[in-house]
Parts: C-alpha cells; sequence; structure tokens
C-alpha cells in the first residue's frame, strides 16, 4: 500500500438478493450492471448460479477435491503433497551423496503409544543399507533396513520380516510398516509383504528416531551401512518428520540433528570417474551410469572384448573365448616321424591345475600321449593294448596312482578324455576318468594322488609321445588339450593375428607341428577286391566284401553254405552266392516261412480247398466232381425192393429185372 491509500476490505464473493431471505420485494439495482456496466467494473454479472469449483481443479491433479458447501471445497493430498490446495511437496533429502556417511535423529514428542504407523518413501540403487531405527533410553527396538535388495523389519529379538519385493531399482517405493497389538506388518507400494508376532512394544516421548544410520559406524555396518539414496514424508503416525521444513504448518517431530544430509535427489555423477573401459562412452543416469560399448565391445563398463569378432586366429585354427581372453583352437597330426610337441607355464599360473581334458584320434595300439615329470612327481597319460591308462604320482609320500578305462579307443574314431580329482579340496583325492562323457563308464582310481600344480613350475609338458629314441610316439591327431581348464595351444603369439591378452597360460616351446587331422588316405590304392567297398578307419581300412567273399581284402571265397542259411531245405553254391531248396511244406528266400498248400491250389470254381500237410484236397459243391471239382455231377435215382434198396448214380435209371441201373451213354458199373 502506498502511503496515504486507504485499506480497503478484501474483495466479496457471493450474490445480491432484493430483499432478506430472497423475498419479493422492490428491486436491488447495481449500478452499471448489464448493457450500460462502466469500465471499472469487474468480475460482476447478472443472475446467481452455483458452480462446483472442483470442476476448477484447484488441487492441481495432487489431490483429491472434496466440494462442501455452496462454491466451498476441500482437497485431501496425495502423498507426498501438503498444503490447502497441495501445492507444497514435502522435500527430499539425499543421503549419502558422493558416499557420504549421512543421517538425522529425531526425537519422538507425542504421548505414550503401543500403536505404530510408520512410512517413507525410499529411492535407492543400492542392495544394502540401514533406513530407521527407534531407540529409548536402554536400547534400539526397532530397525528397518536393506539387504540383497529387500527390506528386513525387526522388533526387539523378534522375527524378521522381508519383503517379497525389492527397492534397489532406481524408483520411488512407499514402505509402510504397521505395529499394533502384537503383531506387525509390512505393505511395499500398496501390496501387502505379510505380518509376523511380536511382543508389544511402546512408544514414550523422549524416544529418538534415527534414518540413515547411526552416529556408531560400526552398529551401523551390521545393517549393512549408511544408506545412499533418497527419502521423502517420512510419518510416524500423525506426526511428520521434516528434513527439510515446508512453508505450511504440519505437526512434526523435532529434528535434533542432520548430518551430511543434502536437500534434493540429484543423484551423483557416477561417470566422473571414467568407468567405461575400452572406448566406452559413459552416460549418467540417476545415481548410476550406462556405457555405450564401441563394436567387439561389451559388458557393464566395456570390460568384455568380443576376441573372436577380431578374427584372432590363423585359417586352420577356431577361436574360443574365454574369461578376459581367447584361445585358438586347432587339430594337428602326429606321424611316425612327427617331433614331439613341448609345453611350459609361463609362470603366471595362479589357479589349481586338478583336471585334464584331451581330445584325440588314433588306431595305434600303443602310445604315450602326454608326460611330465619332476624329481618326486610324474604324470603319464597312454595307450597300452588299446586301451587308455593313467599313471600319476604327485604330492609328498603319495603312491604310484593307475587306471585304466573300460573300453578300448584304438578304433580311429575321435575321443575325450577327462581325468579329475573327485575332490580338489583335499591334499591327496582319487582320481576319475570319463570317455566321450558317458557317465556310466566312468572310472575312479583306487588310490589317491596329489594335484598337478607341479606343472606351474616350469616344468617340460611332452605332447605325443617320449620322443624318438623312447619310443612309443603316438601315431595320430590331437585336439583339444587342456590342464585346469588352460588350453595346451599349438599356437603361439608370433602365429595369431592378436596376441591372447590373459596372464594364466601356457606356452609352446617346440616347433610349429602339423596342423590339421591327415591321415594317410588307405583307400587310394583300392585294396578290397571283388567288389569289396574300402572304409577308412584312419590310418588303416576295412572291406565290406560281397557275398560269397571274405578275408581282409574280400581275397578268399567264402563257404556261405556253412552258416546253414536255409533253415527247412538244402543250400546249393552258385558263382553269385548261393541258393536254397525248400522242403515241400517251406518256402521264402531262406525256405524260413510254412508253406500254404491252398494258395496255388487247382479245385474248381465253388469248390473248397482243404489244407492239409504238404498237400492239398478239394471239397465239391454239389453240381460238381472230380479230384479237382471238374465235372458237372449228374442226378441220383433212388430204387428199391422189398429185398433190396439202392441208387443209380450220374443220372442212371432203375432196372427192377435186373436190380441194377440202366446208365447213361459214357458211363459204366452196376449202379
Amino acid at each position: 500500500m502506498l502511503p496515504g491509500e486507504k485499506e480497503w476490505p478484501s474483495l466479496w464473493r457471493g450474490e445480491l438478493l432484493s430483499s432478506p431471505g430472497g423475498m419479493p420485494g422492490p428491486p436491488l439495482v447495481v449500478p452499471g450492471v448489464g448493457a450500460n456496466a462502466p469500465a471499472e467494473q469487474v468480475n460482476v454479472t447478472m443472475g446467481c448460479s452455483d458452480h462446483d469449483s472442483c470442476e476448477d481443479t484447484p488441487c492441481q491433479s495432487r489431490g483429491r477435491c472434496i466440494s462442501q458447501g455452496w462454491r466451498g471445497y476441500t482437497c485431501e493430498c496425495h502423498r507426498p503433497y501438503e498444503g490447502a490446495e497441495c501445492q507444497e511437496e514435502y522435500i527430499t533429502a539425499h543421503f549419502g551423496k558422493e558416499d557420504s556417511e549421512s543421517y538425522a535423529v529425531f526425537s519422538a514428542d507425542e504421548g505414550l503409544s503401543q500403536s505404530i504407523i510408520m512410512s517413507l518413501f525410499i529411492r535407492t540403487r543400492h542392495t544394502h543399507g540401514l533406513l530407521l531405527v527407534m531407540a529409548n533410553s536402554t536400547s534400539q527396538y526397532l530397525h528397518i533396513w536393506i539387504h540383497d535388495g529387500k527390506v528386513k523389519l525387526q522388533i526387539n529379538n523378534s522375527d524378521i520380516l522381508v519383503s517379497r519385493g525389492v527397492v534397489n531399482d532406481g524408483h520411488f517405493h512407499l514402505v509402510t510398516v504397521k505395529v499394533d497389538e502384537g503383531m506387525v506388518e509390512m505393505i511395499l507400494s500398496a501390496q501387502n509383504q505379510g505380518n509376523i508376532p511380536i511382543q508389544s512394544v511402546c512408544m514414550q516421548p523422549g524416544d529418538l528416531v534415527y534414518v540413515g544410520g547411526l552416529p556408531d559406524h560400526r552398529a551401523t555396518a551390521a545393517y549393512g551401512g549408511y544408506f545412499k539414496g533418497c527419502i521423502q514424508d517420512l510419518r510416524v503416525n500423525s506426526k511428520r518428520l521434516q528434513f527439510y521444513p515446508l512453508g505450511s504448518p504440519v505437526m512434526s517431530y523435532s529434528l535434533e540433528r542432520l548430518v551430511k544430509v543434502t536437500r534434493g535427489c540429484a543423484g551423483d555423477n557416477s561417470c566422473s570417474t571414467n568407468p567405461c573401459l575400452n572406448g566406452g562412452v559413459c552416460y549418467s543416469i540417476w545415481d548410476d551410469f550406462t556405457c555405450k560399448c564401441p563394436l567387439n565391445v561389451t559388458g557393464r563398463r566395456c570390460e568384455q572384448v568380443k576376441w573372436c569378432e577380431l578374427l584372432p586366429c590363423p585359417p586352420n585354427a577356431v577361436c574360443q573365448s574365454q574369461a578376459q581372453g581367447f584361445q585358438c583352437v586347432s587339430n594337428v597330426t602326429l606321424q611316425e616321424n612327427s617331433p614331439i610337441i613341448t609345453f611350459k607355464s609361463n609362470g603366471k599360473i595362479q589357479r589349481q591345475l586338478s583336471s585334464i581334458t584331451m581330445q584325440f584320434r588314433t588306431s595305434a595300439s600303443d602310445a604315450t600321449l602326454l608326460h611330465a615329470e619332476t624329481a618326486s612327481d610324474f604324470i603319464t597319460i597312454s595307450i597300452q593294448d588299446f586301451y587308455m591308462v593313467l599313471e600319476l604320482q604327485a604330492g609328498e609320500a603319495s603312491p604310484k596312482l593307475s587306471s585304466e578305462s573300460q573300453v578300448p579307443v584304438s578304433d580311429g574314431q575321435w575321443h575325450t578324455l577327462h581325468l579329475s580329482m573327485q575332490d580338489p579340496t583335499l591334499q591327496a583325492s582319487e582320481w576319475t576318468m570319463i570317455l566321450d562323457g558317458d557317465q556310466e563308464k566312468l572310472v575312479t582310481s583306487t588310490t589317491a594322488s596329489g594335484d598337478l600344480n607341479f606343472l606351474k613350475e616350469g616344468v617340460d609338458i611332452l605332447v605325443g609321445g617320449l620322443g624318438t629314441e623312447v619310443g612309443g610316439d603316438l601315431v595320430g591327431c590331437l585336439g583339444l588339450v587342456e590342464i585346469g581348464g588352460l588350453l595346451l595351444p599349438f599356437y603361439n603369439d608370433s602365429e595369431t593375428n592378436l596376441p591372447r591378452p590373459q596372464e594364466e597360460r601356457f606356452i609352446r616351446t617346440s616347433g610349429p607341428p602339423q596342423y590339421g587331422c591327415l591321415g594317410s588316405d588307405v583307400c587310394e590304392s583300392e585294396p578290397c577286391e571283388h567288389g569289396g567297398v574300402c572304409i577308412d578307419l584312419f590310418d588303416r581300412f576295412n572291406c565290406n566284401c560281397p557275398a560269397g567273399w571274405r578275408g581282409s581284402r574280400c581275397e578268399e571265397t567264402a563257404d556261405v553254405c556253412a552258416s546253414k542259411p536255409c533253415v527247412h531245405g538244402n543250400c546249393i553254391l552258385l558263382s553269385e552266392g548261393y541258393e536254397c531248396v525248400c522242403d515241400p511244406e517251406y518256402e521264402g528266400k531262406h525256405c524260413q516261412m510254412q508253406a500254404d498248400a491252398c494258395a496255388r491250389n487247382e479245385c474248381g470254381q465253388g469248390a473248397t480247398c482243404l489244407r492239409g500237410f504238404a498237400r492239398y484236397a478239394c471239397l465239391c459243391p454239389q453240381n460238381t466232381t472230380g479230384p479237382f471239382c471238374t465235372y458237372p455231377k449228374l442226378p441220383v435215382s433212388v430204387c428199391g425192393t422189398e429185398r433190396l434198396n439202392y441208387s443209380c448214380f450220374n443220372g442212371g435209371n432203375c432196372s427192377l429185372a435186373e436190380d441194377g441201373c440202366d446208365c447213361m451213354p459214357g458211363f459204366t458199373g452196376h449202379w
């Protein structure tokens, strides 16, 4: 108001009636209302109409508008809003900004109460942290904290109530706890999480409410450490716990202490530490980050290079991704005069070596696949008389271990051998042998031995034999060879397009082997005679002989009748095999089926074939006769006298004079 101005009363809103109570009377004239209204008239209209003020959304969509009386209303505000028209929002408190240790302390000032309703909005991305503690002068009687992303609640020493849902997804969640009549209930974002019985607790004036942590670091650590995130609109019963007060007056507990709690809910700049590796671009999201990785890189921090997409291996090898690196896997061929392949540890292997995996292919009855030894330890994997054999002695005072496969392996086919300690945690354990993943043929050693850690100490590992001087070298192919999950690489870094980045490695110390699996072309000379088909069995062959021939090259005539192929008949040798001459009652290529005598019968039309043993008979109808029912059957005359009754067949007539028959032409006989 300017100096000298008169203070006018506040504007009036309503209607003017012509007489008290709205009764008829002289008209009340408002000067200037209507068409002749003066320019200075403001918001004055003719007539009197009611209007629902809630249609104007005075609560700003932050609450429910309730009409009251003539043009009146009230707002029931949704959380976290407050004020006559829900115009204010409870100020969010940020705990643990930039990883600081922050907490707040409130003092309860209401009377004794055994019923407690506590609720708050929380927002976090962390899996652990202390949310709230209620304490009296002697003890802490209520704890709420986050563990593995779930809310946990405990009152005194009762059981712990755990939420089913998680809250560390970066969104706001409303957590509500209700304590009443020996029960405690938890509600998470309007979803009931369960309840458990408790001993009654009583909140009284002077009790303290700790939010986000405790002054004692050690006590806070027992519940996951200090909370990192945001808390808003914290309420206990009818009171608010305001970290920063609103303009509107509300009933609130007294704020005793606020330690490193900041206003608002802006997240930390997680990209400030440059968390993205290998050229990844960091983008901040609330209290977290995301990395946009370049091609051939993946992982949350772009820490995983897709090495195999960079084509690091030679054409004859297959790239296999491994933790923090890659391997180039290839087959190699070992012939009679091939040098053995040797390997050593690079001196950086930290893991325990308690297993071996080998892929191999050979037709040799005896061969050494792998050997290594020190003054006190050794391991040999070999084929002896077609069977796989493990010999091992490792560890102080360990006896020699020997184990043999249940099936032969010198068949020219690929096989996978897996050897492992049955219990790697023991100093000495039985070893198991599995061929081709067949658990039913698993072999367990009868004695125990230690692990293969002696191979980490610069020991020469011989693969494919013991050397030409000793003999017994492998003739065949090798594929994947791993010790403790680490590949024995047939390619060195100088032979690949990229060096292997992993630290734990074995290194080839011999010259390059012959890559690929190249067995001799044993069928090129066409060794199978008389039309036999040659089958390549890797460095050896087998002939699939036609009928009538046998032998390793189909060079011998086979007595095919010696096996008695004719079940019910006689076998006759032919130049192209044999033929079966069946017994009368049997048929089929090998006389294996009983013949059907009626199958090709000659009984006339209308006759019935009667089966017998290797023969048949014809049952004729009334109008035919003969062995095959092919002749017509003539009528029969019945004759008789006082002393004799008889019949004349085939159309014959009775002859009383001679007690016989007069036959038709073509028939003879007495009857």
